[in-house]
């Protein structure tokens, strides 16, 4: 059995290894499994936390006393494994109540409705201990272009993020929530469908300094983007709140492989930006490493428990390898020659202006065609992070 330390803080969603592998051209492989289960399960393979929707342990449309006693069990759960709940998400997809969206549907009923069904769960979260509160608009979009006014929908998107917010501030929570972007899937087109769009729909919001990010390896890389340059700008911003980690293989359906198993370079350049990417190579993300993938229809049981436990042996050999590639010599020259690190060097100097650039002459003496000729060694970098990833240095 495959173990990993809990100061890792790997953790997994309840949906995950709960998947029944249920797709839109076959009916389910495995049975469900009680969340309890899960919980247990997660702790002996070396899980930190556990995450979930409001309907992935309390099936919707349970009553208040249903809805109780299985908290208390779950809680009890928790207590007697020691995981805990870092984040904690609502279903606003599942039910044909949502086809149209949640804050977003056309439908003012529902979107009273599905606002009340986070507040709730927000309470839910709360009494948990959960800091991060998730938020994926799967269902909010499109496909149709005049099926939906998007400016006002994204009005109606920031009144419900306002509410959420002032509702978090008024009951004085220690939670901040994370907008998870995805640009299409299940909806034609999703509203805020990658990491840049929704960094500009924070920054209009009344308590921006609440709201965050929580992006996807596949969501982004669905959208063709560097996942590891998305999370450099969600850093840069200060909103990477927390990471949905899991493999995608190209631009087609979101695969949610396990992590690694997609794009290996990328997710070697993601594993070292996160892990020594801060001041002096510390850490830059000292959150959960979330992991949101689903155990192939292929799999039975077995198979579930193994691939999420590959899910950390992925993320501990890559962190390895990056260690390797971070201590290297020879990559620390390669590093210099290709003149990484005078990119933190600020263009102008201090208490220079852009009237003190224009009156230097020397400036414009630049060897324009010398600097045109030589090379940065950018292929050399790169050889020397592939050779490391795979252990051939």
């Amino acid at each position: 059995m495959m173990t990993t330390n809990t100061a890792d803080k790997f953790s997994f969603g309840m949906w995950t290894v709960g998947w029944q592998a249920r797709d839109p051209f076959g009916d389910p492989t495995r049975a469900p499994l009680d969340p309890m289960h899960i919980v247990d399960k997660l702790a002996e393979i070396g899980a930190w936390g556990i995450t979930f929707h409001d309907d992935d342990l309390v099936p919707f449309g349970s009553s208040a006393s249903e809805r109780d006693d299985i908290v208390a069990r779950f809680k009890q759960r928790l207590a007697a494994t020691g995981i805990c709940v870092p984040m904690i998400t609502t279903n606003l997809f599942s039910h044909p109540v949502f086809k149209d969206g949640g804050f977003t549907s056309n439908n003012r009923d529902v979107r009273r409705y599905a606002l009340r069904k986070v507040l709730r769960n927000i309470e839910l979260a709360a009494d948990l201990g959960a800091r991060t509160f998730v938020l994926w608009g799967g269902r909010e979009g499109a496909e149709y272009d005049h099926a939906k006014d998007v400016r006002a929908a994204l009005d109606r998107y920031a009144e419900a993020m306002n509410t959420l917010t002032s509702f978090v501030v008024e009951r004085k929570y220690d939670l901040r929530f994370a907008i998870e972007p995805k640009p299409n899937e299940p909806r034609g087109d999703i509203l805020l469908p990658t990491i840049g769009h929704a960094i500009a729909f924070i920054e209009r919001l009344e308590h921006s300094h609440l709201v965050g990010l929580n992006p996807e390896v596949g969501h982004e890389q669905m959208a063709g983007l560097n996942f590891t340059s998305g999370i450099a700008q969600a850093m840069w911003q200060g909103k990477l709140f927390h990471i949905d980690l899991n493999g995608q293989r190209g631009i087609k359906y979101d695969q949610d492989l396990v992590f690694g198993h997609g794009d290996l370079i990328n997710a070697f350049s993601l594993v070292d930006l996160l892990e020594f990417g801060g001041v002096g190579g510390a850490p830059a993300y000292d959150g959960p490493r979330h992991f949101d993938y689903k155990p192939s229809r292929t799999e039975d049981f077995d198979g579930v428990w193994y691939s999420a436990a590959a899910n950390m042996r992925m993320y501990r050999l890559l962190r390895e390898r990056a260690a390797a590639f971070r201590a290297d010599p020879e990559v620390q020259d390669a590093l210099r020659a290709a003149r990484v690190d005078e990119l933190s060097k600020p263009t102008l100097a201090k208490g220079e202006s852009w009237k003190d650039i224009i009156a230097n002459d020397a400036i414009a003496k630049l060897d324009v065609d010398a600097a045109g000729t030589k090379g940065y060694g950018f292929v050399r970098l790169q050889q020397l992070a592939v050779e490391h990833l795979m252990g051939a240095r």
